[in-house]
């Protein structure tokens, strides 16, 4: 079945080629550590690269490599490499490309443990960083340097849904050989693939969306070229943060309903971020699907939907917004994204309490600011605890 030639909701439940012996409708999940060989020349073949047999789970197994050959087609990406969180992802993706007395630029509201790990630790073995709003290309501009080997980008951005015109990165960053990395976390490839904008690497917390059940922990990175894929598997290999095959096996199984969760999940969203909007106890609100957002007209351009992150700001600031989600009952109190379940959290003192004060206000992440991720419960239910929790705040 050439899979290119279908549609991405067939894709999904079709793509991910294995080696199917006994007839299996499904994925079988190779819970096994290691690989027998059929003696040892095959095993000497297997470790030199003439033959592309299974060594050990660490470096390949049948099952990740199915969600590894799924994920690839649906980003239209080369190679597929799984690790076993977003976080291993992230810091494959910085080992992989960036070296003592290298450079890069990234979003400044990014997901928080990808910038503090840059500038806590990284930044030990001589590896510079600059972030900035990267939705202001000029901001960009004025951010390179001549060690700059790295743009990463983050668009929706975590927190503040700012959005950063990938094919205008990818064309200032290449004119100075510069690799373009984009976490696609927030929109999954169901609504934005950035490989096909001519970004080089894309990653993802697989955790949230493409499993979208709140019930594993798992990182994929993409490449648009196999060369670059070699590079990073070698990385991630060498790192040993592999995924564990039956990880893999629930993500596939997740992604067979990616499609269907997210445009059930985006509409209530809509519907949501109009409430908010009008609620007088809502002081401001950033969705891309409304008019009002500052990149309204690039989100319809590049993404195939708007997706179902929400973010927002409380009248009455930090107190008022505690008192929200200390009073939902339908929505959970709870950080992570992606899933059937709507969560509501609080980004200044839970998944961005490590980036420094200054930082925060530079990137637009202020106390008041709320993340909502809207789950697939009936759209009437979500509103409805919203504004019960809301008529508890008093301004």
């Amino acid at each position: 079945m050439k899979s290119k030639k279908l549609g991405i909701n067939s894709r999904m439940i079709h793509s991910g080629e294995f080696e199917n012996q006994l007839g299996s409708a499904t994925v079988p999940i190779y819970q096994t550590s290691t690989f027998l060989f059929e003696n040892a020349e095959h095993g000497a073949r297997c470790f030199s690269g003439e033959e592309s047999g299974y060594i050990y789970t660490r470096i390949a197994n049948p099952t990740i490599n199915a969600l590894e050959t799924l994920v690839a087609d649906l980003e239209s990406g080369a190679k597929g490499i799984a690790t076993s969180s977003g976080m291993a992802a992230v810091n494959t993706v910085y080992m992989a490309l960036l070296s003592k007395g290298d450079h890069m630029v990234s979003s400044a509201a990014v997901y928080g443990p990808s910038r503090v790990v840059m500038e806590q630790h990284w930044s030990r073995f001589g590896v510079e960083s600059s972030f900035v709003d990267t939705s202001n290309i000029e901001e960009i501009k004025k951010a390179i340097k001549p060690n700059t080997k790295l743009l990463y980008i983050e668009t929706p951005a975590n927190p503040t849904m700012d959005i950063t015109d990938l094919k205008a990165c990818v064309e200032i960053a290449h004119q100075k050989g510069i690799i373009v990395v984009v976490d696609n976390t927030f929109c999954s490839p169901y609504l934005q693939r950035p490989l096909e904008m001519g970004v080089d690497v894309v990653l993802h917390s697989m955790t949230k969306f493409l499993n979208g059940h709140a019930d594993i922990v798992a990182g994929m990175i993409v490449t648009a070229d196999a060369t670059l894929g070699a590079k990073l598997r070698s990385i991630m290999v060498t790192l040993g943060c592999n995924m564990d095959p039956h990880q893999a096996y629930m993500v596939i199984r997740g992604i067979k309903t990616l499609g269907i969760r997210i445009e059930r999940s985006q509409a209530s969203a809509m519907k949501i971020a109009r409430f908010l909007e009008s609620h007088p106890k809502i002081e401001w609100v950033k969705y891309p699907g409304l008019e009002s957002h500052p990149q309204h007209e690039l989100a319809k351009k590049q993404m195939d939907g708007f997706g179902s992150m929400i973010s927002f700001g409380v009248r009455g600031g930090f107190e008022a917004g505690k008192i929200l989600m200390d009073n939902v009952k339908v929505c959970i109190h709870a950080v992570s994204l992606g899933g059937v379940e709507t969560l509501i959290q609080h980004p200044a003192s839970m998944t961005h309490s490590k980036v420094s004060a200054e930082a925060k206000r530079l990137a637009g992440i202020t106390d008041n600011l709320v993340r909502f991720s809207v789950g697939i419960e009936d759209v009437e239910d979500i509103i409805d605890d919203l504004d019960q929790a809301l008529q508890k705040v008093k301004l």
